[in-house]
């Protein structure tokens, strides 16, 4: 099960470590960034642009993978203008769960099964428990963000060679598989069910917002530049 669980894992010194890269060289730029984090806390701080930049640019810049994750898709999000950070945690972690031992076809760490099609998801529903269910339909949504979301050229290039589903089917797949898994009982008791419903109304933006992630800075010269473009009027188009 994905929890939402990065932005409390910042340490002070990850964060206090942000706010000198971003005053290197200013020293009231430093005293100002250092006080947002004592005013406003933490999140104040990695919403500013200028952490971004310097998590990207600064040689010196060192931060978990998790921060830096969490960080590239708030400011994604926000972009497309999806602002709530319970949702950048929830996808941020969930990026980092599956970049690990093959978790993106696992509904769970523990599960023996693995799914690498969303029809066998759906199929074995029929014949799941109550919680089992729950696992597979965030699963369901899950894997359809993670694919959609980081892997566009994949999928497009599938839809072109083998007639697969287009990335359309997967918005529709997976914001049914996160509204499903938000009316059960175990979303509520785990506190999910608003973030799972939140991510199954806004999917196409959280898609895109991935799509972003993973055009500039995982795989900046992969794929086809005009589908880039086409994905970049459409996240314009959402802006709008």
């Amino acid at each position: 099960m994905i929890l939402p669980t990065i932005r409390a894992s910042f340490s002070r010194r990850d964060v206090l470590h942000l706010a000198r890269l971003v005053g290197r060289g200013d020293e009231e730029i430093r005293r100002g960034a250092e006080r947002r984090l004592d005013e406003e806390g933490p999140d104040a701080l990695l919403d500013d642009p200028r952490v971004l930049n310097a998590l990207l640019t600064d040689p010196d810049a060192s931060a978990p993978t998790d921060l830096v994750f969490y960080v590239l898709v708030r400011h994604a999000l926000l972009e497309v203008g999806i602002d709530d950070r319970n949702t950048a945690d929830y996808v941020a972690s969930l990026l980092v769960a599956f970049g690990k031992d093959g978790r993106a076809y696992r509904p769970s760490a523990a599960a023996p099964e693995e799914y690498h099609y969303l029809v066998d998801m759906v199929a074995r529903l029929a014949s799941a428990d109550a919680r089992e269910a729950f696992l597979l339909r965030s699963h369901l949504g899950n894997f359809s963000l993670w694919l959609s979301g980081l892997f566009p050229d994949y999928v497009a290039a599938r839809v072109r060679r083998r007639g697969a589903p287009s990335i359309t089917y997967y918005e529709r797949m997976g914001s049914s598989g996160y509204r499903m898994a938000a009316r059960s009982r175990e979303a509520e008791s785990l506190g999910l069910d608003r973030i799972l419903d939140g991510v199954a109304e806004h999917f196409g933006g959280v898609r895109t917002a991935l799509n972003l992630v993973a055009d500039r800075y995982l795989w900046p010269r992969a794929g086809d530049p005009v589908e880039r473009l086409l994905r970049e009027v459409v996240t314009r188009s959402r802006e709008g």
